[in-house]
């Protein structure tokens, strides 16, 4: 096994060389150190390297490995290079936010699912890039600068969690966490090519409600990866609640990953290219999705178009977006208002301009979205749709100005992600197809509320219907 095909391996493979040292925990982090430093000042997507804690960490973990022969006392994953998006903060490891006010902060403890992927075993590569606080779907920000997507240097990895994504794309190490208050797991892993799982809202606990209070209700912890099976697996290691997260649902009494294979014999699939109310669709993402949505007909699954209508959950969202955000920054603004991202600060004024009336009226809406997804679970086990309404979009933009040929406005392009923020029910993307320009195509798929373990297992059906990890991004 070249060096290469040592970077694009899958996780769980790893787990399995390392424990019977066909491959040691350091020769595989090595490896993906030395990839690291040839891909990473092309794409930047690790702002924080952590390799001599690496090194360190591998090492101890092949020595726990020979005297644990039975691999009884070793972690789930045990040995296994992994990277924690900039937002998460580590021990002892420099974590910014992506934002100047936290630009030199190293916290004093792991947050929790810091701790149980370390508990696991894993070996922590660093950290990857971020928009300032995640408060966007691109990745640059003042302290780092941009990340760029490894299809085409030109085009954006997405974001919030765009280093995260666009590190796994290229092969600089096997497992990512990511964070998703409004698609910030979904874009990047569409636009990259990779796969990626927002958890039912409550399966991964976080602390971050103490810190950002109703904005946190938005936000789902997950995997980002190159296989569905290591997706599982991280589930394994982060599902199940925690006494300092009062939202976060009790670890289900089976793993993930031993039932990814148990497909259901019965599953009534509904797709929606609007979701009743969104008009902007790129065709060629249509007809990527169309064509993944075509593939399940091998299972003889039915699979029929929805009628499923949300109700202004643009406003909805924005308004508890911006809000959240303005009560975060308004104690810093006169301090750090030129250090900070102008966007960032044109959010925190529309926050700042709406009423008490208006933030109600967007949490009653919300409670009406969540009805009417939960509706439509009545009658389907799966919804399809697009992750996006278009493939990656220029560098230089924030949103892209214009999708099929027509002028749009700012949120136009994530009309799919948002919406199952509000109502925290588990959606993944998975690639399937590619853009005339050669960036990726995502396909969304959605679930149950707690039901992830489908999502997964139809996610793995379709994975291993139309297999992408074949195509690997080149770098000159």
């Amino acid at each position: 096994m070249d060096k290469e095909d040592i970077c694009f391996i899958s996780a769980c493979e790893m787990a399995d060389k390392i424990r019977s040292q066909e491959l040691t925990s350091l020769e595989i982090t090595e490896t993906i150190i030395e990839r690291i430093e040839k891909i990473n000042p092309i794409i930047n997507a690790y702002c924080t390297p952590t390799f001599d804690l690496a090194r360190d960490m591998a090492s101890k973990a092949d020595k726990a490995v020979k005297t644990n022969r039975n691999g009884e006392n070793l972690g789930l994953l045990h040995g296994i290079p992994t990277s924690f998006k900039d937002l998460e903060s580590t021990k002892g490891i420099r974590t910014t936010l992506g934002c100047k006010i936290y630009e030199n902060f190293i916290p004093k403890r792991d947050n929790i699912i810091v701790k149980r992927i370390k508990d696991a075993g894993a070996i922590i590569l660093g950290k990857t890039n971020t928009p300032s606080l995640g408060y966007k779907g691109v990745t640059d920000n003042l302290i780092f600068g941009v990340s760029k997507n490894p299809w085409n240097l030109e085009k954006t990895c997405g974001g919030s969690s765009g280093g995260a994504a666009a590190a796994v794309a290229s092969g600089l190490g096997p497992l990512a966490t990511g964070s998703d208050g409004g698609g910030s797991i979904r874009i990047p892993s569409s636009f990259c090519g990779v796969y990626g799982l927002k958890p039912t809202f409550g399966r991964v606990p976080h602390e971050d409600m103490k810190v950002v209070g109703s904005l946190g209700t938005l936000v789902h912890k997950g995997p980002i990866v190159r296989y569905v099976q290591d997706a599982a697996l991280m589930l394994d290691v982060l599902a199940g609640e925690h006494y300092l997260d009062r939202y976060s649902l009790p670890k289900p009494n089976y793993s993930y990953l031993e039932k990814l294979k148990d497909l259901p014999n019965k599953v009534k699939i509904g797709f929606s290219f609007d979701l009743g109310f969104t008009k902007a669709l790129d065709p060629e993402v249509k007809e990527a999705v169309m064509k993944g949505i075509e593939k399940f007909e091998k299972f003889n699954w039915p699979v029929e178009k929805s009628d499923i209508k949300l109700q202004k959950p643009l406003n909805t969202h924005w308004i508890l977006w911006t809000t959240s955000f303005a009560h975060r920054l308004k104690p810093y603004l006169d301090q750090w208002r030129d250090k900070l991202d102008p966007q960032l600060i044109e959010v925190v004024k529309i926050g700042l301009n709406y009423s008490i009336d208006d933030v109600k009226w967007a949490e009653i809406q919300r409670e009406m979205v969540y009805e009417e997804i939960s509706r439509f679970f009545n009658n389907f086990d799966i919804l399809i749709t697009p992750t996006l309404a278009c493939s990656s979009f220029d560098l230089d933009l924030q949103f892209p100005k214009n999708i099929d040929g027509k002028e749009v406005e700012a949120g136009a392009w994530l009309p799919f992600t948002y919406p199952f923020n509000l109502s925290g029910h588990p959606a993944a993307s998975i690639p399937c197809g590619w853009s005339n320009e050669g960036v990726p195509i995502g396909m969304q798929i959605l679930g149950k509320r707690l039901d992830d373990l489908k999502v997964l297992q139809i996610s793995k059906a379709f994975e291993e219907i139309a297999p992408w990890q074949d195509v690997k991004p080149t770098f000159n």
